[in-house]
């Protein structure tokens, strides 16, 4: 099959005879004890089914559990060079398969085929960080306090990490805790979200032709309740890692705390746009636009409120809704598309119902917010992305997170106001201002309440920078950069006395 261009798609599409996955659990492909299984559907098109998968149990995860502690006392001992030489080849696949996942990540997501490659290049990048820190597990020597006494830190690996991953990334996510925690010398049981499955059941195909052993990384199916809270509960898991809602987060940490499992969490956020002064208003509202909907604005770090001072605030509203009235909607296989629609249904109906509220509480939707149901649109969860103004920083859709292609505008009167308002959430994942002013931008980048700051530009991130948030938008270790060694590792002091 080829699947070079978005006709291939469609083509593809129409050819699908939806299979059955099993889990992954030893390096074996197995049914689940419950002998059920569930299907997925394209989100484009719903009334199109994909494929299904293992309707998992906690027997099944305990298989997994087990299998990857066995496998944990052979991998940890395997060099990191070692280790790191499967990670590269597996970035070489994930390389190699971009076009086939491609497709598979937008039949089962919606976004659009070039969100979706970019996705997977970008996991590939990861992959290679993560297996050249597998060269670099250093520790420290120091001198000794007393004569003849030789003083040292290691780091050695944690042991079975549970990999819980959201479905709005199902390539990047998962990638981003597996591949550490095989550099580190950990092993996985993995968990992706009931929505988008398959492109998991295919990273694992990936893995094992590169040659992770049998046991190191396993793949169990189902829902939270089902597979989520066993696995997060089992005596052998040491550490969870987990993206998704702060909610969650938070019962996920109050079960680790219990046992002292590590957790490293990746949650919410409502990302602050702070616009002060600018040479050009179309340049910066290009950067809020890309940053507010891409991924149809399904993203933890998506620029969800503009605060912009007052004398400003008409001029860049207009240059916003100019650059929104080139977004594209429409199917990822179509030409000239921007913007896939909703994982579903139901989450378009809470982005919708989050509409409503801001129109009650005094907002006014300026542009868009219109859902389209003509023709194809029929089959699918799509919106015209919206934005709200008349917002204030008290209403609803100005603190909670809409997760959706909604951004609301803020009018404040000076940038004293400004800090004060994008500190005023109980998130802090990503922060962006536009200002010319240098001596501003490096004050707020001191003073935001936020894990990652952007100057002058949108929320994005890069393969090889810390990834994470403070307050309720994460806890524990950072992801992606060096700061993973703080989750998957821990330490261990040697004095040696000669």
């Amino acid at each position: 099959m080829a699947y070079a261009t978005k006709t291939g798609m469609q083509e593809w599409l129409d050819t699908i005879q939806p299979k059955v996955y099993g889990n992954f659990i030893n390096g074996e492909w197995t049914e689940s004890s419950s002998g059920k299984t569930f299907s997925i559907n394209n989100s484009a098109n719903n009334k199109k089914e994909l494929a299904s998968f293992q309707d998992s149990t906690e027997v099944d995860v305990n298989q997994a559990v087990e299998a990857a502690h066995k496998a944990f006392k052979n991998w940890s001992m395997v060099p990191g060079p070692d280790r790191g030489a499967i990670l590269y080849r597996f970035a070489d696949l994930l390389e190699k398969s971009v076009d086939e996942l491609s497709f598979i990540l937008s039949a089962e997501q919606g976004k659009t085929l070039a969100e979706s490659k970019g996705e997977i290049f970008r996991a590939a990048k990861e992959a290679r960080f993560c297996a050249g820190e597998a060269f670099r597990i250093e520790g420290n020597t120091m001198p000794g306090e007393r004569n003849n006494v030789w003083s040292s830190t290691l780091r050695k690996p944690l042991g079975v990490i549970a990999a819980i991953a959201p479905w709005n990334f199902p390539v990047v996510t998962p990638v981003r805790k597996i591949a550490p925690a095989l550099a580190y010398g950990c092993t996985v049981v993995y968990k992706p979200a009931s929505v988008t499955p398959w492109t998991s059941a295919r990273l694992m195909e990936l893995l094992d032709e590169a040659g992770t052993p049998k046991g190191v990384v396993n793949l169990v199916v189902g829902s939270g309740s089902r597979v989520g809270n066993p696995l997060v509960n089992h005596p052998l898991v040491k550490g969870i890692s987990f993206t998704g809602s702060t909610a969650l987060g938070v019962q996920i940490n109050q079960i680790a705390a219990r046992r002292f499992a590590k957790t490293q969490l990746e949650l919410g956020g409502k990302n602050p746009a702070v616009v002060l002064d600018y040479d050009d208003a179309q340049s910066v509202a290009k950067q809020i636009v890309s940053a507010a909907f891409a991924c149809s604005g399904q993203r933890c770090t998506s620029i969800s409120r503009v605060i912009v001072v007052k004398e400003k605030k008409e001029e860049l509203t207009e240059a916003i809704i100019k650059e929104m009235r080139e977004i594209k909607v429409g199917a990822a296989w179509e030409e000239d598309i921007t913007m896939g629609p909703l994982v579903n249904q139901q989450h378009l109906k809470s982005v919708l119902e989050y509409l409503k509220i801001g129109q009650e509480e005094g907002a006014r939707i300026r542009f868009g917010g219109d859902v389209l149901t003509n023709g194809l649109f029929a089959d699918g969860a799509y919106m015209v992305p919206a934005l709200l103004d008349l917002v204030t920083p008290e209403m609803r859709v100005a603190k909670e997170e809409i997760f959706g292609p909604v951004l609301a505008v803020i009018e404040v009167e000076d940038k004293e106001q400004a800090f004060s308002v994008a500190n005023d959430v109980e998130y802090g994942l990503a922060a962006s201002i536009f200002t010319n002013n240098l001596s501003t931008a490096y004050r707020f980048a001191d003073q935001v309440e936020s894990g990652m700051v952007h100057i002058n530009h949108g929320t994005a991130s890069a393969a090889h920078m810390p990834f994470g948030g403070v307050k309720q938008s994460g806890f524990g270790a950072f992801s992606i950069g060096s700061s993973n060694v703080d989750f998957f590792t821990e330490m261990k002091v040697v004095y040696f006395q000669y």
